[in-house]
């Protein structure tokens, strides 16, 4: 060890990540075992943290009885997600979709309910019934937060997780972390280790070029994959991005999936309707950007024929959760539901489970491929998990590690590695001149916009690599003034280690799939002969990437061939106007 100020905690379980996902694993392992040390590290303040720091506006895959049945969901996702998905881990969350709204339900998160207090269930998906509105769900945090102290879970807010500390065996050890206001460190030993740091959502350069004008939560930069990554964690399916219709120069959702039970749907400059569905699937989203580049682009979200109490329920649902600013938005832009459609595009690219299927390989008990260590929410590999799946695995994360945490000591760890990552992590504070975080943090994602946006072409994969290259040299002149830079340079180098994963794993699967997310021009076809499996890139002995296949399990859910391609056929037999 250095003679740096460092704080050592020993605990049984440690989560990282205090949006959505983590605070339920903790809960849920408290819950299991009431005696177990449990801690929670969060680089901002667990009260408003993660993608939901403000709320939600609704749950997207609400599995209720008398709307849905798991098996439904299940086959649901493995379609709209081209049959490559682990299916139990699928189950896992359908089955335990409505035990958690209940839970939720219980501790004063707010759902919609009809007159006779049942849950008001609306459809927006291509097969299934699962969208339940939440017109008052700014109160989520609120009520995490009011279990995590009742449960005594140790929470260290302003503390950056930045590298996995692993045992003799490979096993989790715990982790490092750096505090963002003081660069004071802190050592977590820890049997098991819950990652829930949230999807890799500050990849791609927004269309505004603001760097923290992102889709996602900006202050999700993909930490989580880079320290499973780091620790040798396999990470499933990366080439397969998130990309999102959202509003034209705003950084957050249209919301057709909330609008869309209401009568709104996705239409080209005619005012026409030319997808069947609005539920984000890769396909959906290639039809969105053929319409987008074509003759018949922009696209809009189109509400103006809906009735005056309908637009008034859909304003008060979009403008008072999630992203608040979305109404003053429209109002400065002169945008009325009413009068006129809204403008709408495509965001910048990103890994994220939650609306794609890329993420840290777990199975249906959350468990990664390093022994101890689980992971949750946007970061893990289980497809389509959006909030109530951060819940949902979360939950069952924390309950496993519980579990393994009984038989399991607490394992030694290598001083010299922490030691070798404080020098890492100061390296920047040591320099007087040099580049500024924001400056290599803006070239590192305007090369993702120029090189890895899709469609996806070789040659330009190929020069990515080299620039992204060029800008890890340049680290050796990264150079911070204060511990807030300090916390972008790490977060910075995250980014950069997402955008080298990226790039590998789109070379790496010669074929086309799941619509938008994997088109690659120059491999135009889906191969399923050669590429019906998930593909695996994890960090060899040697440092560098590597790959390697995973079959497909056999499926608890069968589905027949002939129903595989329903979600191939979304594009509207002929254009439809509002009637």
């Amino acid at each position: 060890m250095s003679d740096i100020k460092t704080d050592i905690v020993d605990c049984d379980i440690l989560v990282i990540g205090g949006g959505t996902g983590g605070p339920m694993a903790a809960i849920k392992a408290k819950e299991k075992n009431p005696g177990l040390k449990v801690v929670l590290m969060e680089k901002a303040n667990v009260k408003r943290s993660g993608a939901v720091s403000m709320g939600m506006d609704g749950l997207n895959n609400a599995v209720i009885p008398g709307y849905a049945t798991p098996e439904q969901y299940v086959k649901e996702i493995t379609v709209a997600n081209d049959g490559i998905v682990h299916q139990k881990a699928v189950m896992a969350y359908a089955t335990g979709s409505y035990p958690m709204i209940q839970y939720l339900d219980s501790i004063g998160v707010k759902f919609e309910k009809d007159g006779s207090g049942e849950y008001n269930v609306r459809k927006v998906h291509h097969m299934g019934t699962y969208v339940l509105p939440m017109p008052e769900g700014h109160h989520v945090k609120k009520a995490l937060y009011r279990q995590l102290r009742r449960l005594q879970v140790m929470i260290t807010n302003r503390y950056m997780a930045t590298r996995l500390l692993t045992g003799p065996d490979g096993q989790v050890a715990g982790a490092m972390g750096v505090n963002t206001r003081t660069s004071e460190f802190l050592v977590v030993r820890a049997k098991s280790v819950v990652l829930a740091c949230g999807a890799a959502g500050r990849l791609g350069l927004p269309a505004s070029g603001y760097l923290f004008g992102t889709y996602e939560n900006p202050a999700n930069c993909g930490d989580g994959y880079a320290m499973a990554y780091h620790a040798g964690a396999g990470l499933a399916n990366l080439e397969c991005y998130q990309i999102n219709p959202l509003i034209k120069d705003y950084n957050g959702p249209a919301c057709a999936y909330v609008t869309g039970p209401f009568g709104g749907y996705t239409a080209n400059n005619k005012g026409e309707r030319f997808i069947e569905c609005d539920y984000w699937s890769g396909q959906m989203m290639k039809e969105f950007f053929s319409e987008l580049q074509s003759g018949n682009g922009p696209v809009f979200l189109n509400m103006t024929h809906l009735a005056e109490e309908t637009i008034s329920e859909i304003e008060t649902i979009l403008h008072s959760n999630e992203r608040p600013s979305r109404g003053r938005f429209h109002e400065n832009r002169g945008t009325n539901y009413r009068e006129r459609m809204v403008e709408m595009h495509i965001s910048e690219i990103g890994f994220c489970s939650g609306h794609s299927a890329s993420g840290v390989w777990v199975d249906e008990n959350a468990r990664t491929t390093v022994a101890g260590l689980y992971a949750a929410g946007d970061m893990a590999s289980v497809p389509h998990n959006y909030m109530l799946g951060a819940f949902v695995n979360g939950g069952i994360a924390g309950r496993d590690a519980a579990d393994y945490c009984a038989s399991t000591d607490l394992p030694a760890y290598d001083p010299a590695f922490v030691a070798a990552e404080q020098e890492r992590i100061l390296a920047p504070t040591r320099r007087e001149d040099g580049l500024t975080p924001f400056e290599m943090e803006f070239k590192t994602r305007r090369l993702v916009n120029d090189y890895l946006q899709p469609p996806k072409v070789t040659a330009k994969y190929r020069i990515a690599q080299e620039r992204f290259g060029e800008v890890r040299e340049d680290l050796s002149a990264l150079c911070v003034r204060d511990p807030h830079e300090l916390m972008r340079a790490l977060e910075l180098q995250s980014i950069l280690d997402c955008a080298d994963m990226a790039a590998a794993a789109s070379l790496y699967r010669t074929e086309s799939r799941w619509g938008l997310y994997h088109w690659r021009v120059d491999h135009p076809a889906t191969d399923n002969e050669n590429w019906f499996c998930h593909t695996l890139l994890y960090k060899d002995e040697a440092g560098k990437m590597a790959h390697r296949k995973r079959d497909v399990d056999p499926y608890v859910v069968p589905i027949p061939e002939e129903e595989m391609g329903a979600y191939h056929q979304l594009r509207t037999a002929a254009p439809l106007a509002a009637e």
